[in-house]
């Protein structure tokens, strides 16, 4: 099959300010054969209306809504059970793709024979400006690597349904996204990733992303409910995911003048 389906997850939660530049990137891509899935977890600003409106003009989007907010997880999984491409991608509802990433990651995927690949991206802050960072990873990435830091942007990550299946993704509130490339690199133990900017990740103060603290104790869940690993091989395994953030995580992170 040349030219795939590609199904796109985003979840959505008080995304007025963003979601119109999230929707108008998939619609700009060049790669025209998606579907886009929005979840909204249970919004209380304008977000539907503007979704809705998006819908009234391409039935390619499409929405899911919550009654209840249930977290990002959750909303993903929702999404993905909506589904029907080969291929499955993610945006954030205030993320931003570049008109050529669908293509570029179809070909790559196709011309490789391979199931899944990510690419580099940018940073940009809460009102669109560029902060001239680009996080770039490993050109290969192993398991190994991936265990102690987590390289792939939910943005870039593109992987095949054909191969995997529909993987589930976990209803904890942060790093489902390092427990999904964990599940996928555990099976192909190798991926490849295309070594261009290929998106725009947005950061916004009041992210949970945001916070240091919060990264740390989120990773170090990661240990010890998707690994199983008791205190002592958690604390160790934090160890390493600390050595590597701090010594070799910034050598991947590139001014872009």
């Amino acid at each position: 099959m040349k030219n795939p389906l590609v199904s796109i997850i985003t979840p959505a939660f008080n995304s007025e300010k963003y979601i119109t530049e999230s929707i108008q990137s998939v619609l700009n891509q060049t790669y025209q054969n998606w579907e886009m899935i929005i979840v909204d977890d249970a919004s209380n600003d304008a977000t539907v209306s503007i979704i809705e409106e998006f819908i009234k003009k391409d039935n390619r989007i499409k929405i899911c809504k919550h009654h209840e907010n249930a977290g990002t997880g959750i909303a993903r999984n929702t999404a993905l059970n909506e589904t029907s491409g080969k291929y499955i991608a993610f945006l954030d509802a205030d993320d931003i793709w570049k008109p050529t990433k669908l293509e570029k990651q179809v070909h790559f995927l196709q011309i490789n024979k391979i199931p899944f690949t990510f690419s580099f991206y940018e940073i940009i802050d809460e009102n669109g400006k560029a902060l001239n960072k680009r996080i770039e990873s490993p050109l290969i990435l192993s398991y190994q690597q991936l265990f102690f830091c987590n390289y792939v942007g939910n943005l870039t990550g593109i992987y095949d349904v054909d191969y995997f299946g529909k993987i589930s993704i976990s209803s904890i509130r942060k790093r489902q996204d390092w427990m999904l490339w964990l599940t996928i690199l555990q099976k192909i133990k190798l991926a490849p990733v295309i070594p261009e900017s290929l998106a725009y990740y947005r950061i916004r103060k009041n992210s949970i992303s945001a916070s240091k603290f919060d990264l740390v104790y989120h990773n170090f869940k990661v240990y010890r409910t998707f690994h199983g690993y008791n205190l002592f091989v958690s604390l160790l395994c934090m160890t390493g995911f600390l050595f590597t953030q701090l010594l070799i995580k910034p050598r991947y992170i590139k001014a872009t003048i």
